[in-house]
């Protein structure tokens, strides 16, 4: 059975990007998955700073998204394993989501998000999923495998 998760008041709702599951990184203390990714597309403190500092992970995207912040160059052939990191901390400081990461087996993780066609599965399910494959890469790793295991 595929899981599919997006909000993150439903029961697999912790795995999104959003959840309130705070970790450090990199020396940092990051309030969600969000916060940190978005962060990552800078180099200067400034603009990471404000980042991760911000009020809600909302507010953190659209700043990671401001046209006129200067993106690093290397941002797209990065942006896979950053989120990996990410991941795996948030899975690291937490137990519990650990825990509920670990319990899904086997099964395919899909981001239920219909606008999304990169990290989610879009509208009309055709999207790559990668923050689906970026969890049940974390999954792996969490059990000992190696990412391209299972």
């Amino acid at each position: 059975m595929t899981i599919y998760f997006y909000y993150t008041r439903e029961t697999y709702g912790a795995f999104g990007n959003w959840s309130p599951h705070g970790f450090e990184l990199d020396g940092d203390y990051w309030p969600t998955i969000e916060h940190c990714f978005q962060a990552q597309k800078y180099l200067t403190r400034n603009y990471i700073d404000q980042v991760r500092n911000a009020p809600t992970p909302r507010i953190a995207k659209e700043l990671g998204n401001r046209p006129d912040w200067p993106l690093r160059a290397d941002w797209e052939e990065i942006k896979d394993e950053v989120m990996l990191r990410c991941v795996l901390a948030k899975m690291q400081a937490h137990e519990d989501v650990r825990a509920l990461l670990l319990s899904t087996g086997d099964e395919d993780l899909v981001e239920n998000s219909k606008s999304d066609y990169y990290w989610g599965c879009g509208a009309d399910g055709s999207g790559r999923n990668q923050l689906g494959k970026t969890l049940m890469a974390v999954r792996a790793i969490l059990r000992g495998e190696s990412a391209g295991d299972g």
